[in-house]
């Protein structure tokens, strides 16, 4: 193989496709910006790090993506990029003659033009060869869990037209433009989808990247993870999570700290919370009712556990937003 950085004989034993569905459901994706980067046939675009991660997705041309000290990625029309957070990098496309010796380095941060609202990097002023859709963002499961917290290496796929991300990205963008009410929503929407996209390929994928995100590289935590996330009112235990992972207690817990970074039962309030601030804001049930959907056994330990975790009481927090309508 080629490029056995990326590759494995065969895919490794995997998250099931209905706790796949389960966690996709229920991840937020929030947008920090998109871009365009272009480059022309002789250049070189060096970009530096960003504190988010990012989807570079290439619509047309050839060249060569430099992500830290990796080694080189191909680029061709429809690879997906995922580039961890900080972590600079550089897109080559080659002169006359496949030439990569005499490429002319143009600082990203330097040759940058903005239209319509969107941020362009561009190297060189001739027909861009290389044309890439750029996204930042974070994708996480409230405070819980931060799906791309532990990716230290690029992630990268390659897709097909039929697959249509590059339409994703360009509604993405094209909503930014717009300036429309609900833009920056309707653009976190379609990251999300790209992203959904990406992770469902790993059910699959011969590469090896699924294993640089925590939450997928155990499929018995990532089982037990799903219940959490989209149950997380349930009458949930040590012991009931245990027993879903089918582990001990002791070797649940050490693994669950692990693969989520934070203890099972914090992880749990966080998410009960997250559960509890929706539905604040957009039902009508009382603070009790409210209580009792999140697995609190009653009103007042609820506002206690609310109160400890907002600095506020739950009442107080559902005043700050507008009245949800009531239904007929």
């Amino acid at each position: 193989m080629s490029k056995p950085e990326y590759r494995r004989a065969k895919p490794a034993i995997r998250i099931s496709p209905s706790d796949l569905d389960n966690l996709m459901s229920s991840l937020d994706v929030k947008f920090v910006a998109l871009s365009e980067c272009l480059v022309s046939a002789g250049h070189r675009l060096q970009m530096g790090g960003v504190p988010a991660p990012g989807i570079h997705y290439n619509l047309v041309g050839t060249g060569r993506m430099f992500i830290g000290t990796d080694a080189p990625v191909d680029l061709v029309p429809h690879t997906l990029i995922i580039v961890p957070p900080n972590s600079p990098f550089r897109i080559e496309v080659a002169g006359g003659e496949g030439n990569h010796s005499r490429l002319k380095t143009v600082d990203g941060r330097s040759q940058t033009s903005s239209k319509d609202g969107i941020r362009r990097f561009i190297a060189g002023s001739g027909t861009p060869e290389i044309i890439l859709i750029c996204g930042f963002f974070h994708a996480s499961f409230g405070s819980a869990a931060d799906l791309f917290a532990t990716l230290t290496g690029p992630v990268v796929e390659k897709f097909e037209p039929a697959d249509q991300l590059d339409n994703k990205l360009k509604e993405a963008l094209a909503e930014l433009v717009s300036q429309e009410v609900g833009s920056g929503t309707m653009s976190s929407t379609l990251l999300k989808q790209v992203i959904v996209a990406l992770v469902r390929r790993s059910l699959t994928s011969m590469h090896s990247w699924v294993e640089r995100f925590s939450i997928l590289s155990d499929p018995s935590i990532a089982r037990t993870f799903a219940e959490m996330v989209c149950n997380p009112g349930a009458p949930h235990t040590i012991e009931s999570l245990s027993r879903s992972a089918c582990l001990s207690r002791s070797a649940f817990m050490q693994r669950f700290a692990t693969v989520v970074g934070k203890p099972p039962m914090i992880v749990l309030r966080e998410l009960r919370m997250r559960q509890a601030v929706e539905q604040l804001k957009i039902s009508t049930l009382s603070i009790a009712q409210v209580a009792h959907r999140c697995g609190y056994a009653s009103r007042s330990s609820f506002i206690r556990a609310f109160r400890g975790h907002f600095g506020r009481d739950p009442s107080d927090y559902r005043s700050s937003w507008p009245a949800p309508q009531k239904s007929a």
